[in-house]
């Protein structure tokens, strides 16, 4: 119906010839819209039934939590499934991007749907099989990564990448460019393992399901976006507190490598490729970090403060988010500032990272505060003796 309606509105203005290529762009935009205030609703109502359960059925309500994280994650699959349907024929009609790069692309982010599913479904064989799985899932996803960065290769040295940019190869600085993304991959790896050193959890299939469930509503939330950026970025509705959350239950190692995975689905979903190191950048980096968001789990002066602990950690992990998306605006896109200093324009345009952060942090201090919510977030990843829970 919506579709049928966006093709009445184009073939009754003078200039339907301008916009009939373009269809999925409206499409886009407008199922957005209808999106944002259906979660709301939805959230609304799945609240208000929390309360009522509460008041009523206090014996049901870790029973009705997990119900309203199953329905979430349905409601999820069936946004991305929509959306990233929509944005594949918006790419194609508009030709945003050659075929050399988006099939490299979606090929890696159907290998690592599959991987999750095939190490899920041979968890219930032998722990055998699921070792075996993962080491072959793990194989054919850095292959298909190193395949990626190939095709960003040749994509960037065939000179299309800046043109399709709107920029010149010559302002393109690659050796920043591999020194930043060089050094922040360090300094997460660094931080991940002296964090996450006394992680107890090992990938089984409760991490792997939980990651899925959690990176699925982040990149469902994430295109229910209340402003967008014009070269790429934009504030949505708490989309990144899904993944804070399973880094904050099963630590920063395993919440790196989702937020990693979240970081390549972004990658499909608003497509600003010029540089292998700036698609390291912008996409996968920047959005590991988000992993560290969990940090403060284990603690022992958060013991009992669960909302300082994650807003704290998600200010951290934002800050070297913002770092990740600085460096690139910098050393790829430094044209687009005109003349001004691009690192000035980078801090003032990548500014949207802390205003997209505060939404989440505002909603992680409520959800953070059920004590029925945590509950569920004690079992999981405990060093220290669990946290009282917070009313």
């Amino acid at each position: 119906m919506l579709l049928n309606v966006l093709s009445s509105y184009i073939s009754s203005t003078d200039e339907g010839y301008v916009y009939e290529d373009v269809w999925t762009s409206y499409a886009k935009d407008a199922l957005s819209g209808v999106l944002l205030w259906l979660v709301v609703a939805l959230l609304v109502v799945l609240l208000a039934v929390g309360v009522f359960v509460r008041l009523k059925r206090p014996d049901f309500l870790r029973t009705y939590v997990k119900f309203a994280i199953a329905f979430a994650a349905g409601i999820a699959v069936v946004i991305v499934t929509a959306m990233l349907s929509l944005e594949f024929f918006d790419m194609s009609e508009n030709g945003y991007i050659f075929d050399l790069v988006l099939w490299p692309t979606v090929a890696l982010a159907i290998v690592i749907v599959l991987s999750i599913a095939a190490c899920y479904i041979s968890s219930f064989y032998s722990a055998k099989s699921f070792k075996v799985t993962l080491i072959v899932c793990l194989s054919l996803s850095v292959a298909a990564l190193i395949a990626l960065f190939v095709c960003l290769g040749i994509y960037f040295t065939s000179g299309d990448a800046a043109n399709n940019n709107w920029v010149s190869q010559e302002s393109i600085n690659g050796l920043g460019l591999y020194l930043c993304a060089a050094g922040l991959v360090v300094v997460i790896l660094a931080l991940t393992f002296f964090l996450g050193r006394k992680d107890r959890k090992k990938f089984d299939s409760r991490t792997i399901s939980y990651a899925a469930v959690c990176i699925a509503m982040s990149f469902a939330l994430s295109y229910i976006q209340l402003f967008t950026m014009p070269q790429g970025g934009s504030v949505t509705l708490a989309s990144l507190l899904p993944l804070m959350i399973y880094s904050y239950m099963f630590g920063v190692k395993k919440g790196v490598f989702a937020g990693f995975i979240y970081g390549i689905l972004q990658a499909l979903q608003d497509p600003w490729l010029i540089h292998p190191a700036q698609f390291l950048l912008d996409y996968p980096v920047a959005f590991a970090t988000i992993g560290l968001s969990g940090m403060f789990r284990n603690v022992k002066a958060f013991q009992g403060k669960p909302q300082l602990a994650v807003a704290l950690g998600g200010i951290v992990a934002s800050v070297l988010r913002f770092a990740s998306h600085l460096f690139s605006g910098v050393f790829a896109f430094s044209e687009y500032a005109g003349d001004q200093n691009p690192w000035i324009y980078s801090l003032g345009y990548n500014s949207f990272v802390f205003i997209d952060i505060a939404i989440v942090i505002v909603v992680a201090i409520a959800v953070f505060s059920s004590k029925s919510f945590m509950a569920i977030v004690n079992k999981y990843n405990s060093e220290l003796p669990k946290e009282a829970p917070q009313e």
